[in-house]
């Protein structure tokens, strides 16, 4: 009895420091130090379920060890080689890994149940096992194999190993187009209540494996085809909804090996990522149902007819000398052309001649939710200085130069009609500000398909080109002033 009550305590300030790690994480400032805690929770956690296991006599640490050993090498150098803008990719793989993980630890204990006969006699607790065990290996694969093609989207394809190299010494490439045709809802329904009946044979035959083997299967080509669908600017309620559904599988598989704080840690992940994926999507003036089974953008794009004589460094240099705000809005081309330390110097030249310098952050900016903060923060910009949509917005009219770079369907005043894919979808008001300039490629429209009308009015000023590129002509300009 006393022993139990030491490992809930142990669990207890597990699960406290990982309630004040999210709380941490709700601002760039403390977001580090939420981090941190977050880690020094599951540390305990983890040292805390050893020394049960130890107690109980049921532990083998060189396997411990040698698991986690292993681990911490592969999670300390993707981590320290990882690219900042390859971290949504990072953090989908890591989603896919954490419902993997309880797949695995769910399917291992039913394998172990059925090898050392141990099925409870029917009743609530066969229901209640076998029904958390298959709910753990559902929702834990379709993360897996969801959160893979994630990444695969967000990186544009996968390379195949051991193929022939072409004359880049880059190997064959595997694509992951957005395709979802109509009939595919009803596929995807049909996997899924496939599952829950293979759950339900598994209650009434526990003895059978291969109603588990089938829906490790049903559930991994759910996962498949749940992603597919989704396009790139839908990637910040894709991830944070993976992030959800691998704590909820987390949440499952506590229950069968009867892990308190596995419970309690899956359910606050589970409950935050869903809190974040419905902050997601009021952000895009959508519903979470239309984003994952409705077509958005990429399909009847709007034919760009108009032109605009683009502008040239030396020119928005002059704008911007002695202009007193200045409000610079990032998109997901900054993080394409990995700009962000070259809009940071632009920032640093303006602030020398004692310009005020602020970031308007629009929610759905980038490939996962905070995308724009952690290039930024990468930068060494300052948290302050990074200021949330609907608060940079009512100082864009007093703005004097609003820069854009890489942002697109974030800042067209196209969504205030109502009307079209981004009717209705809050953005910043970059066209309040007195000189608007873009940094962009091209006149092409964006994800929804809709022509931006802010490139064409007479004070934006269009920078075309690479977004780095650009930004390092324009600061030389600057400095040549």
């Amino acid at each position: 009895m006393v022993d139990s009550v030491i490992w809930d305590i142990g669990y207890l300030f597990s699960a406290s420091l990982f309630i004040l790690g999210i709380k941490r994480l709700s601002s760039p400032k403390t977001a580090p130090q939420g981090n941190r805690l977050g880690a020094y929770g599951m540390f305990l956690a983890v040292a805390v379920t050893m020394a049960k296991m130890y107690s109980d006599g049921i532990i083998d640490f060189y396997l411990i060890a040698a698991g986690l050993g292993l681990g911490t090498l592969i999670g300390f150098y993707m981590a320290t080689k990882v690219e900042m803008t390859e971290m949504p990719e990072l953090v989908a793989l890591f989603n896919g890994f954490g419902g993997g993980a309880s797949a695995l630890v769910g399917f291992s204990e039913v394998l172990k149940r059925l090898q050392d006969n141990d099925i409870p006699d029917s009743g609530v607790e066969l229901y209640a096992t076998w029904l958390a065990i298959g709910l753990s290996g559902l929702v834990g694969w379709v993360t897996l194999s969801g959160s893979l093609m994630a990444m695969g989207k967000l990186r544009g394809g996968f390379y195949v190993p051991f193929t022939k190299k072409d004359d880049r010494g880059r190997r064959k490439w595997i694509s992951f187009p957005t395709w979802g045709p109509p009939w595919l809802n009803f596929v995807k329904g049909a996997l899924l209540i496939g599952c829950l009946m293979m759950i339900g044979m598994t209650i009434q035959d526990p003895e059978s494996k291969q109603y588990i083997y089938a829906i490790v299967a049903m559930s991994s080509l759910l996962g498949i085809l749940f992603v597919l669908p989704i396009g790139g600017a839908d990637m910040p309620v894709v991830v944070s909804l993976l992030n959800s559904m691998s704590g909820i599988a987390a949440a499952f598989t506590g229950f069968v090996i009867g892990n308190n704080v596995l419970i309690i840690a899956g359910s606050m992940v589970g409950a935050a990522g869903l809190i974040l994926t419905f902050i997601m999507c009021k952000a895009m003036n959508r519903t979470l149902t239309a984003v994952l089974f409705k077509s958005f953008g990429g399909a009847g794009k709007e034919s760009v007819t108009r032109t605009k004589v683009g502008s040239d460094p030396e020119e928005v240099a002059m704008v911007c000398d002695g202009i007193s705000k200045c409000v610079i809005i990032p998109g997901y081309g900054m993080a394409v052309s990995q700009a962000q330390h070259s809009v940071k110097e632009f920032a640093d030249l303006l602030e020398e001649q004692g310009v005020e310098v602020r970031y308007g952050i629009h929610p759905v900016a980038g490939r996962m939710p905070g995308h724009m903060n952690v290039l930024l923060a990468e930068a060494s910009v300052p948290y302050e200085q990074l200021i949330e949509m609907d608060d940079i917005n009512s100082e864009l009219p007093e703005t004097d130069v609003a820069l854009v770079i890489g942002a697109n369907d974030t800042v067209n005043p196209v969504a205030r009609t109502g009307e079209g894919p981004l009717g209705g979808m809050p953005i910043i008001d970059a066209d309040k500000a007195r000189v608007v300039v873009i940094i962009k490629r091209s006149l092409s429209v964006g994800y929804a398909g809709v022509d931006n009308d802010l490139f064409y009015e007479n004070k934006t000023m269009m920078l075309f080109g690479d977004g780095k590129k650009m930004m390092n002509e324009l600061n030389s300009s600057i400095k040549e002033l």
